[in-house]
């Protein structure tokens, strides 16, 4: 079997905190959100290859970390796009992929920034018992979230209907990006060539469950698709369990930092109250009040007020600014 892990968005929502770093590199408790995808799918003696689909803008971003990492499975296979006007839509640029790599395994499919917290394997297995293209559902308890994604109608464990995205979701379990597909289920192409919606996996699962049986895989616990910056603070937040982080060569003097704070090494917080925020390396706060924001490297921010507030790197904001 092999793996894909979708890391090809340009994840304009987090800029200017992603302009120049892949989403998938934002640290949550102590790991970048790939590195936790990456050790599970290196330690499923199942699963072989691990593609690593991006852009060509992130592409050298992605070989230093996999060239640097101790993970022996990843490769990177590189989409000819650089802007997000160019984007293929994902089912377009795994045909791509499944193509230009040859694949032709059982193939399971899995989004780079998704922080999920059932193993991998359990998923895996429940795909094998199956024989089945299968897919993992979520109740987000939200018929407004639940819009935003795609809608997922049981029964028993087998998906008989799935509505992409539904105006009015007459549920809350919907799908999330972690599919496992069997080899005869790579279908890419020829759902491409019925001139259906290249954008989504979801679109591609609605279109198969109507020819064949798709199955899914239901989970408690958490999950949460880092794509906006209020689900990254979420995401951060969920893995400090409550706490703060202050990494060992960070500085941090008569400061109030509250929970869901991670500040990393080298960062400087003086005078200051911080609030479920990140403080990326080498940036310096000095007093400050930082609520539900997020400070890049090498930030140098004082004697300012800051509420959900993204600030690049090297932005300096002194006081009167």
């Amino acid at each position: 079997m092999d793996a894909i892990v979708l890391a090809g968005g340009y994840a304009t929502r987090l800029w200017p905190i992603t302009k120049h770093r892949p989403k998938m590199f934002l640290p949550v408790g102590g790991a970048d959100v790939i590195d936790r995808i990456f050790d599970e799918l290196e330690t499923d003696d199942r699963i072989e290859d691990v593609y690593v689909s991006t852009n060509e803008r992130f592409a050298p971003e992605f070989e230093r970390h996999i060239a640097e990492s101790e993970f022996t499975k990843p490769r990177l296979s590189v989409e000819e796009t650089s802007d997000e006007d160019e984007k293929f839509g994902v089912v377009g640029a795994l045909a791509q992929l499944v193509e230009r790599e040859g694949i032709d395994d059982d193939l399971l499919v899995i989004a780079g920034d998704n922080l999920i917290s059932f193993p991998l394997s359990d998923f895996v297995d429940e795909f094998e018992s199956r024989g089945a293209p299968t897919i993992a559902a979520y109740d987000v308890g939200s018929k407004e979230r639940a819009s935003s994604y795609g809608l997922v109608e049981l029964d028993g464990d087998r998906v008989v209907d799935f509505q992409e995205k539904p105006d009015e979701p007459n549920s809350t379990l919907v799908s999330i990006a972690c599919y496992a597909f069997p080899a005869e289920a790579l279908a890419f192409d020829e759902y491409l060539a019925g001139d259906n919606n290249p954008d989504e996996p979801g679109w591609f699962v609605q279109w198969l469950q109507a020819t064949r049986a798709v199955y899914a895989y239901t989970f408690d616990g958490a999950w949460f698709d880092i794509g906006t910056p209020e689900s990254y603070l979420e995401t951060v937040a969920w893995a400090l369990d409550g706490d703060a982080a202050i990494d060992a060569d960070a500085t941090v003097e008569n400061s109030e930092i509250g929970s869901g704070v991670h500040v990393m090494d080298g960062a400087v917080v003086r005078n200051s109250t911080v609030e479920r925020s990140v403080v990326f390396p080498n940036a310096t706060v000095e007093d400050c009040t930082v609520r539900d924001s997020i400070l890049d490297e090498e930030v140098d921010v004082a004697g300012t007020e800051l509420t959900g507030a993204l600030v690049g790197t090297h932005t300096k904001l002194p006081d009167g600014d």
